[in-house]
């Protein structure tokens, strides 16, 4: 029977079976297929375990299906749920890894079986209950606040009726939004097309994010060409990683669409079509403010190489100008008017313990509490230094910096504010990376840092946020079981698998030595 005949789900498959088929036979040892295979099956059991231990919306038809219920309250369910999500997690990270492995020679062709990953790895999890984060609820709560009329850069997501049922995270209750309004907008129109149904709303939200997943993969490809980078490596690095299908796809964020936007404004300015490079960059900003950092760029990018301080200034102006001009024409629609600026002034209290500046504060806490002293008043004051620092640091590369090193300036400015600010969702680090990677990632400690920290997340994001009824018994703590799991994945890569553990312990190779030991 002819695929054709399921309509689009018939031309997808097609597509991805003309894919497969055409893979040609690079990289030093074996093709691609194994690697690209190996991933699709780990996907597959994220979409499995998501099924047991995803967070269902309290009132989804779905928690009520016969086939589901033995997933989510028997402990044989759970427990494999549990075994199949951390081990689908670390399956995909290691194919994702030996692809790279694979397409060692990064020439012509390869941007093909790249592609290929990115759709059999993502798309299972398009289908996935909701996991490693359940913020994409928050999404369908703003979007009633927006569809009663009320503005949810004043009004929290509590005062509607019934919207703990809906799977918000009651951190969401009173807390303003932190996204631009164009996000908004569609969250607003996402929300009326489904009447505010849970599933099929976190099902739209990720179409959309496909989109953003589709955005970043071309542009980035393109944009790394321009910059005399292999575009195929550069995609492989951003939108092929796991964490960022996992981030885009199985969760569901905005990260997606506004690197996407990010990386077309950017990729537009660079070719010296600096309009499209402002919108593009504007519409970014209007998924979640922080890419406002893009714009100083994509002024440097106007003014050009060599430019004096006057046209830096003057492209500068006019960049801001023509940017803030769109968002003032846009500030009528829905009466949001400017309300998103509280996302940039206004920043998300608190810390997290295993970012730079949240360990380092700890122990300042500890020693100073030690010798008298009010260490959480001293550690605050720290992480607010380290913070400003960070802030300094993008302002340094915006105004000093090789001029025709625009974009990898662009990667550091944000990289600086990522890192050193108190928060680091792993979603965050996706932020940067793709302005690094077109740039030029070397395959010495730059690569392995990289390596580190995309298993770092998805190693802590596989035990975090697990949904498990309390009166379910399983062999051990959930959470405990899946980082369990996890570790020993992870040290059966390090120290055990003998393809991977080379990028642990090998030196880089270069690629004439890769060629001269393939003849």
């Amino acid at each position: 029977m002819s695929t054709t005949r399921f309509g689009l789900l018939g031309r997808i498959l097609e597509w991805l079976k003309s894919l497969w088929t055409a893979l040609p036979p690079v990289g030093v040892n074996e093709p691609p297929h194994w690697a690209i295979g190996q991933g699709f099956v780990g996907s597959l059991l994220m979409v499995y375990g998501s099924f047991g231990v995803g967070r269902f919306a309290d009132v989804s038809p779905l928690t009520r299906n016969p086939l589901l219920i033995p997933l989510r309250t028997e402990t044989w369910g759970v427990t494999s749920c549990i075994l199949a999500l951390a081990l689908g997690a670390m399956l995909l990270t290691r194919s994702w890894l030996r692809l790279g492995q694979r397409l060692r020679f990064w020439g012509p062709g390869t941007i093909r079986p790249v592609g290929l990953a990115i759709a059999l790895w993502g798309l299972p999890l398009v289908v996935a209950v909701p996991i490693y984060s359940r913020d994409v609820y928050a999404y369908v709560g703003q979007g009633r606040l927006m569809a009663a009329g009320l503005n949810p850069y004043t009004t929290g997501i509590s005062t509607l009726n019934n919207w703990l049922e809906l799977g918000t995270d009651p951190s969401w209750a009173t807390t303003r939004t932190p996204y631009g309004p164009y996000f908004l907008w569609l969250e607003r129109w996402i929300v009326q097309m489904t009447a505010g149904q849970p599933d099929s709303s976190v099902l739209l939200f990720r179409v959309a994010a496909l989109g953003g997943v589709a955005l970043c993969a071309y542009y980035g490809y393109r944009l790394a060409e321009l910059h005399g980078v292999d575009g195929a490596r550069a995609v492989w690095m951003t939108a092929a990683n796991p964490l960022f299908l996992i981030s885009c796809i199985a969760s569901a964020h905005n990260e997606a669409l506004m690197i996407g936007f990010a990386v077309a404004g950017v990729y537009y300015a660079a070719r010296g079509n600096w309009l499209a490079g402002i919108v593009l960059t504007t519409v970014s900003i209007g998924i979640k403010p922080i890419t406002a950092v893009v714009l100083p760029f994509i002024g440097l990018l106007w003014a050009g190489p060599g430019a004096t301080w006057l046209r830096r200034l003057a492209c500068w102006a006019g960049t801001g100008l023509i940017s803030l001009a769109i968002f003032a024409a846009s500030a009528p629609v829905y009466g949001l008017g400017f309300g998103w600026v509280n996302a940039i002034v206004d920043p998300t209290p608190g810390f997290i313990s295993y970012t730079p500046s949240g360990f380092a504060s700890s122990l300042v806490d500890t020693l100073t509490t030690i010798v008298g002293l009010d260490g959480g008043s001293i550690a605050d004051g720290f992480r607010t230094v380290v913070k400003w620092v960070g802030i300094g640091l993008a302002v340094w590369f915006i105004l000093r910096g090789d001029d025709r090193k625009v974009v990898r300036r662009l990667g550091m400015a944000f990289m600086s504010i990522v890192v050193l600010g108190p928060i680091i969702q792993p979603w965050y680090v996706l932020w940067f990376i793709p302005f690094l990677a077109v740039t030029g990632i070397r395959d010495n400690w730059e690569i392995k840092l990289w390596y580190l920290t995309v298993v770092f997340f998805v190693v802590f994001g596989a035990q975090d946020q697990l949904y498990v009824f309390s009166f379910v018994n399983t062999p051990l703590a959930p959470e405990s079981l899946a980082g369990l799991v996890a570790f020993v994945f992870l040290g059966y890569l390090v120290l055990l698998d003998p393809k991977t553990r080379r990028l642990v312990f090998e030196r880089a190779v270069r690629r004439r030595d890769l060629a001269a030991r393939s003849s």
